[in-house]
């Protein structure tokens, strides 16, 4: 009879429903084939003298499974900071140096800035051989005049010999001419500052323009 039972399950199909009794005696129930797609069959088969039982389901075709997401919050990372590292006290000093330098040469610049705006105003002025004064001067008695305005004392004649040659002039410095023949106050692009002769006087001109020449500073 088992034999016959599973052989008429199968062709009723997957809905077959066979529950064997612990007598022995078999009961089989068949659903509609029109069902097949809308219940969920459940089979369970029982032996006699046996504990073990296996229980299936299947789902409907239709049916849909849905999960629910998670909500995921984010945090964002911390900034690093850079550690800055102390300076050791010999680049403090250094560092004080390096300042104190700078600063020497920027006092130095204002000064000689200071003496071509000076010669500046010496423009136009009358050339009078062995003048000192702006009522009329020669080439050595403009510079030393331009000089004394500053307060700085150079001799009238050959002043570059109390100064330094350099080969980086700077407005302000001596412009030595014709073997010490003429002198005049540079004031930087290739310009300077000089009582000429008594025909142009005092006037600004070009370096090349009256030969070239040889520079020479206080500082």
């Amino acid at each position: 009879m088992s034999k016959a039972v599973s052989a008429n399950a199968g062709t009723v199909g997957r809905q077959a429903a066979v529950i064997a009794a612990a007598s022995g005696l078999i009961l089989s129930m068949g659903l509609p084939a029109n069902a097949a797609d809308t219940t969920a069959g459940v089979s369970a088969s029982t032996e006699s003298g046996s504990a073990q039982a296996a229980l299936a389901v299947t789902a409907a075709p239709t049916a849909t499974v849905s999960f629910e997401r998670p909500v995921v919050k984010t945090t964002a990372a911390p900034k690093i900071e850079t550690v800055r590292a102390q300076s050791t006290a010999s680049e403090t000093g250094a560092a004080r140096t390096l300042a104190a330098s700078k600063l020497a040469d920027t006092i130095s610049s204002a000064a000689a800035s200071g003496l071509a705006a000076i010669a500046y105003t010496g423009i136009g002025h009358p050339y009078v051989w062995g003048g000192t004064t702006p009522n009329g001067w020669d080439c050595s008695g403009f510079t030393q005049w331009v000089y004394a305005q500053a307060g700085i004392s150079i001799p009238r004649v050959n002043a570059w010999t109390a100064m330094k040659p350099t080969s980086t002039p700077a407005p302000g410095d001596l412009v030595m001419q014709n073997g010490g023949a003429h002198v005049g106050i540079y004031v930087g692009n290739g310009m300077m500052i000089s009582a000429l002769n008594p025909s142009q006087g005092t006037l600004l001109h070009s370096v090349a323009s009256t030969g070239g020449g040889s520079y020479f500073t206080m500082n």
